[in-house]
């Protein structure tokens, strides 16, 4: 496996991003590179794109609410991750936000498909504003269109106050309200993780709209997911102190094929409806998750043993990261960290570049069905064969 294919600057500094890009490019005449920028850095993502555009090298990219270097969060420099040629990609801003979501699809999925076929190995990375409510709607739209064609991975973007900014870019262009999609050959995919045990008690949201859940068990959300913490975990939770207790106390989607997909709640409405980061089909099953019983050590063993079933042992490649804002505030930034450091120190990476995500796209193994999941982690090796 290549190593120099990530490289971290502690700053957007032209001297040094310059010297970084005409190394990769000596080597690799046909490059292109994706950065990862915080969102504390986001203002100078304007000189990033003039570096590029005078270097003459293709760029893409994303805004994130923080980076992971050193199995540290940081909120300075940019991490660039390098193509030694220069992927496909689709840059897309204000995706529909309601009404039918078809002609979008068909649209992304007609640019696409003919990228995809007759690759062996190939992965459609998808970067999406966090702020776009339909994500796992568009992934399923897509993935009707183009199936097992690619493997599927990504990570919702932008601001972690959850205020409308651009947040996606190219060379030339840097928008919200859409999507960027990559298609990176060479890559089987990623493997992702949450590690919550689910409660034998289960409960139906039987009335959803997108991701607003109005009724659980036919009685309004909020009074059941009142009822449902205290029962389970001893907690009373009140609209006082929703926004403390919300992020420790996630929804898990229980799926037919024992899949969780965790929802965290966000907004209390005034109507006693939640509203989730994702969607909420209605008649989900859901179970009331609990940040006490998310399992970190079997989050990191599954992850990394996940990577070794499908691309061989991880001890000295380089790892793409994308870690979820809502499980580092329901962990406590030091358990979070620690969750990094042992993933460090389990997987024996050469490097990993990170970044905090509001919401994940993957799947659990290996040509699943790929799904929008928040409080999880998504990892895949980086870097040609």
């Amino acid at each position: 496996m290549a190593r120099d294919a990530m490289c971290y600057v502690d700053s957007i500094d032209e001297a040094a991003i310059v010297q970084v890009v005409r190394r990769w490019r000596e080597a690799h005449p046909g490059l292109g590179v994706l950065a990862m920028v915080p969102e504390a850095q986001a203002a100078a993502v304007g000189r990033l794109q003039a570096i590029f555009r005078g270097e003459q090298v293709p760029l893409v990219g994303a805004v994130f609410p923080a980076l992971i270097v050193e199995q540290k969060f940081s909120d300075r420099g940019a991490w660039l991750l390098r193509f030694d040629e220069a992927p496909f990609s689709l840059l897309q801003a204000d995706l529909p936000r309601d009404g039918d979501l078809a002609p979008a699809a068909d649209a992304l999925a007609g640019a696409l498909k003919p990228r995809l076929d007759g690759a062996p190995e190939v992965t459609l990375l998808l970067l999406c504003d966090a702020l776009f409510p339909r994500v796992g709607t568009l992934l399923d739209e897509l993935y009707l269109r183009l199936q097992d064609r690619a493997h599927y991975m990504g990570a919702s973007v932008g601001s972690e106050t959850f205020k409308p900014v651009p947040c996606l870019f190219d060379a030339e262009r840097f928008v919200q309200g859409g999507l960027l999609a990559l298609v990176v050959k060479g890559s089987r995919g990623a493997v992702l993780e949450h590690g919550y045990r689910v409660p034998e008690r289960m409960i139906t949201a039987t009335s959803t709209a997108g991701n607003r859940i109005m009724q659980i068990d036919w009685q309004p959300a909020f009074e059941v997911y009142q009822a449902m913490g205290k029962l389970l975990y001893g907690v009373t939770i009140t609209r006082e102190n929703f926004y403390e207790f919300g992020v420790h106390f996630p929804f898990g989607i229980v799926r037919a094929s024992g899949t969780i997909v965790v929802r965290i709640p966000v907004a209390l409405d005034d109507d006693g409806s939640l509203a989730c980061v994702g969607e909420v089909p209605a008649n989900s099953v859901l179970a009331l998750l609990a940040a006490p019983q998310v399992d970190s050590s079997r989050t990191v063993e599954t992850l990394v043993t996940g990577l070794s079933e499908i691309e061989g042992p991880v001890a000295g490649k380089e790892l793409l990261l994308f870690y979820c804002a809502g499980r580092r505030l329901h962990l406590g930034l030091p358990a979070a960290e620690a969750e990094l450091r042992a993933l460090g120190q389990r997987s024996q990476a050469a490097a990993i570049a990170g970044a905090l995500s509001l919401g994940e796209i993957g799947s659990s193994s290996e040509w699943a069905y790929p799904l929008f999941h928040n409080a999880t982690l998504v990892g895949a090796v980086w870097g040609p064969a």
